[in-house]
């Protein structure tokens, strides 16, 4: 939470530059009128500056994407006040996020830029930024669909954070599994995909996955990485998911 008081307070906007300095500058306004600029405190690779960054390209992006097929839907819309409440906002942070939603539907929205600023603050830190993409990816599956014009997006996205179109479609795949796994529905099948695997994989390569996506996806490492605390629910969502499929995998060996 350290890093929205830096964030509210205009200093971050200061020292951030770019256009996600310039998404931060739109949406606080007055406040950096107020700003100190701190110096190397804020250099690339500070934790409170990847939250910041991880927070203001996350809603952002996640506007361009709902946008990308021509019109935002309910359920889209739905996606994002979803995610707002699983991070608890308070009532400036949401008034930003929704802020920086808004800003990515714009049509002269510069994505590659932003991506291209965000891999950088983030360090290129790998597992951090498959969160990001995952959060995306939920947000064009939010209405049960996905076009060929949101694929595009989300293939653009992949390209510019280090992700192949393979990638990008596995993630997809895993990502309409876990949809399952939040009920009683889940199936052998999606658990499989859940965790990257196939049916005749052997007890070891199982565990293997399941270990890997539990280290990949595990809250204090993530939240260590740059993750913002408010986000830790989606990371244990995550975790959980990946262990109820292990568990119905483990069940069926």
């Amino acid at each position: 939470m350290a890093w929205w008081g830096t964030f509210i307070g205009g200093t971050l906007g200061f020292v951030f530059g770019g256009p996600i300095g310039a998404m931060i500058g739109a949406a606080l306004g007055g406040n950096l009128d107020r700003g100190i600029k701190m110096g190397d405190q804020f250099d690339t690779g500070n934790q409170e500056r990847v939250q910041a960054a991880f927070f203001t390209t996350t809603f952002s992006v996640m506007g361009h994407v709902a946008k990308a097929d021509g019109h935002v839907s309910p359920q889209e819309i739905s996606a994002a006040k979803n995610i707002m409440a699983q991070m608890q906002l308070s009532a400036e942070q949401r008034k930003a996020a929704i802020k920086f939603f808004d800003q990515g539907k714009s049509d002269d929205f510069p994505l590659e830029e932003i991506l291209h600023q965000f891999r950088k603050e983030c360090h290129g830190r790998r597992n951090l930024i498959q969160m990001f993409v995952e959060i995306q990816i939920a947000t064009a599956l939010a209405d049960g669909k996905v076009d060929d014009s949101e694929k595009r997006v989300l293939y653009t996205i992949g390209k510019n954070l280090g992700f192949s179109r393979g990638q990008i479609d596995h993630l997809f795949s895993m990502a309409n599994a876990q949809e399952a796994s939040a009920s009683d529905s889940l199936t052998l099948t999606q658990a499989y995909k859940i965790l990257g695997i196939t049916k005749d994989s052997s007890e070891a390569e199982v565990k293997k996955a399941y270990r890997r996506l539990m280290s990949q996806h595990h809250p204090d490492k993530l939240v260590s990485k740059g993750l913002p605390d408010e986000m830790i629910q989606l990371a244990t969502e995550k975790t959980q998911e990946i262990r109820k499929a292990y568990d119905l995998i483990k069940k069926n060996l």
